[in-house]
């Protein structure tokens, strides 16, 4: 079996690093430019995921790369593969508000293994490896106990793709139930599910950047991160995160159509 130890640390590290560098081009006006697909991206974007692909390549050569901006280095049959988001909510970090994130994730044989999630701007690390626990800021983290929705956070990051992707049934039923839903997006409602500070965040449309650390995150923190059918992973262009006394509930919801 693999020793996760030293890549959670080089995650833990290059992550913070890499954030350090945003912070570089945070709330200084910086504009950012658009791509294909309409999204922005900007110089820190850039720089960022330059700095964690050079940390990778140069510590771990031969392995496969996968990133937001600058696409997929194959790996020539290499079993271990890095997924960068270098700026994981650039709509708001473009705006200045410190709800972004770095993620890095570690896939083996197909898996994520190990896994970091930092927020700049809010000095927030949240990593995991299979079998090494979840840690945010120094301290094991959990999610919550939660067993009701009624009393349970839900998190989301865009109304409208809701309907967009055919989740409007499923969105009316949570918003009727939830005690509260909060649109705290991106990868931060990740964060808070993870720490037992919300219940729910989900997302009808994901890359697999986006999804990158997470797995491994839940797993180690005691809940589910998958798709809306229970299948847990990062490869589905979809995503649910959730703990686990509400599971059940919030499946049998996001199953319907």
């Amino acid at each position: 079996m693999t020793n996760l130890q030293p890549y959670l640390d080089f995650l833990t590290q290059t992550a913070h690093r890499a954030g350090r560098i945003t912070l570089g081009y945070y709330q200084t006006g910086l504009r950012p430019d658009f791509k294909a697909d309409d999204t922005p991206v900007t110089a820190a974007d850039r720089a960022a995921e330059e700095f964690i692909r050079g940390e990778i390549e140069r510590q771990f050569p031969g392995h496969a790369i996968v990133g937001e901006e600058f696409g997929e280095h194959a790996g020539e049959g290499n079993p271990f593969r890095w997924i960068i988001d270098p700026i994981d909510g650039t709509k708001s970090f473009v705006r200045g508000v410190p709800l972004y994130g770095v993620l890095i994730g570690l896939e083996i044989e197909g898996v994520v293994r190990a896994g970091a999630a930092y927020f700049p701007a809010l000095d927030e690390m949240l990593c995991a490896a299979d079998g090494l626990g979840c840690w945010w800021n120094g301290q094991r983290a959990r999610v919550s106990e939660v067993a009701s929705l009624e009393q349970a956070y839900v998190c989301y990051t865009n109304v409208r793709n809701m309907e967009k992707y055919g989740r409007e049934k499923a969105w009316q039923e949570l918003n009727r139930r939830a005690f509260a839903l909060r649109g705290w997006s991106d990868a931060y409602g990740y964060l808070l599910v993870a720490t037992g500070r919300a219940e729910v965040m989900l997302d009808p449309v994901m890359n697999i950047w986006d999804c990158g650390p997470f797995p491994p995150i839940f797993r180690e923190a005691g809940g589910y991160f998958g798709n809306w059918s229970g299948e847990e992973g990062h490869n589905f262009g979809e995503a649910v995160a959730c703990n686990a006394a509400l599971l059940p509930t919030v499946l049998k919801i996001c199953g319907a159509r």
